[in-house]
């Protein structure tokens, strides 16, 4: 079979970005620094916490458990683990922003009760959504364009990355890489 060279090209430039786009989902990412901060407030709460999330070179545990409590569903109360990437995307974010002001949150763990309620209601929410597994956050940080978050967290190329104008925040999540 006999491939014309733009056709040639073309699948060699597929498959170039299709190798680029697994190194990075499989990439072992920088270690942090020690002392490396990250600060959340849950808008529906009104609670705040803001914990080393790394020092001697490893994640906390107690910082984790106390992100996970504040990320919990605010309406069942129901706290669920929060997968670890997610928080190593807030604190990369923080970076890129080069703020300190604390993300606000506007969701975190849904229990799959809640989602369903909301998905029957048609509050615009994925009946699959990351949410469930906490492996999702819905953010934005005060006194940074909306769209400014948006590019950033664009920029990290780690899972999805939707952009909610309207509503004023911006989702990120674990899962594959994707924009919306």
């Amino acid at each position: 079979m006999h491939l014309s060279r733009r056709t040639l090209l073309v699948r060699t430039a597929a498959g170039a970005l299709a190798t680029a786009a697994w190194a990075r989902a499989h990439a072992t990412p920088a270690p942090l620094p020690d002392g490396t901060r990250l600060s959340l407030m849950n808008l529906h709460t009104g609670e705040k916490a803001e914990v080393v999330w790394v020092d001697g070179g490893q994640r906390l545990g107690d910082a984790k458990t106390e992100l996970d409590r504040l990320l919990r569903d605010h309406r069942s109360g129901d706290v669920h683990p929060i997968d670890a990437g997610l928080f190593e995307q807030l604190v990369a974010l923080k970076a890129l922003l080069g703020t300190s002001q604390p993300f606000h949150v506007i969701s975190g763990y849904r229990s799959p009760t809640t989602n369903a309620r909301l998905a029957e209601a048609g509050r615009g929410v994925a009946r699959h959504s990351l949410h469930m597994e906490g492996r999702a956050i819905d953010i934005r940080v005060p006194g940074v364009d909306l769209r400014h978050v948006h590019r950033a967290a664009l920029t990290m190329g780690a899972g999805g990355v939707g952009y909610y104008e309207r509503s004023q925040f911006v989702h990120l999540d674990t899962g594959r890489v994707r924009r919306w």
